[in-house]
């Protein structure tokens, strides 16, 4: 089960990214990163002739293996041996759906787009632009950096606030819990 939690924008060479967390972990959309391009194809269809290129998913197939024990590697053999021909089609949620991928995420609907781990968002962009990819890379980072920068402010907080209440909440026991002792007389 996904649990995509909300969209991060990063801008690319004025080129809006979007950047999502499926449990935890950031997917980049690659139908952004493709409709950056000034071609005339749709961003589906760069997306489609990148996957089914025989590198593209030797590095997808391995990606896989190496993050993902539910990969179907008989099903991705079957792709890689059909991969060059030129009746051989194979889209992202084919791709994803067929060999139980965990590396690429396909949202449908209105607001939807191809996304990928950053890792294989970072491939595409070598074969789209290494300007591109460049300046992305960058990007994330920045956006990594202040994402941890916000949450070490936050820890720090919650530090103090609790060591403020830990002397309230002493003194409290002391004055309310304890019982006096008994003087001699």
């Amino acid at each position: 089960m996904y649990m995509v939690t909300k969209t991060k924008i990063i801008k690319v060479q004025d080129i809006e990214i979007s950047v999502i967390a499926i449990n935890d972990i950031d997917f980049i959309s690659i139908t952004d990163i493709a409709k950056s391009q000034d071609v005339e194809s749709r961003a589906a269809d760069i997306i489609k002739n990148w996957i089914r290129n025989r590198s593209t998913l030797e590095f997808l197939g391995t990606w896989e293996q190496l993050y993902n024990p539910d990969f179907k590697v008989v099903e991705f053999d079957h792709f890689r041996m059909r991969a060059g021909l030129p009746s051989f089609v194979l889209g992202p949620g084919q791709w994803a759906e067929k060999t139980n991928a965990i590396g690429i995420y396909v949202k449908l609907g209105k607001y939807g787009g191809t996304y990928a781990h950053k890792d294989i968002a970072f491939e595409f962009c070598s074969a789209i632009s290494p300007v591109f990819k460049l300046c992305l890379t960058r990007e994330f980072q920045r956006l990594k950096e202040e994402e941890s920068s916000k949450k070490n402010l936050e820890w720090n907080l919650q530090r103090t606030l609790a060591k403020i209440n830990y002397r309230i909440q002493t003194d409290a026991i002391k004055e309310n819990l304890i019982p006096a002792l008994p003087t001699a007389a």
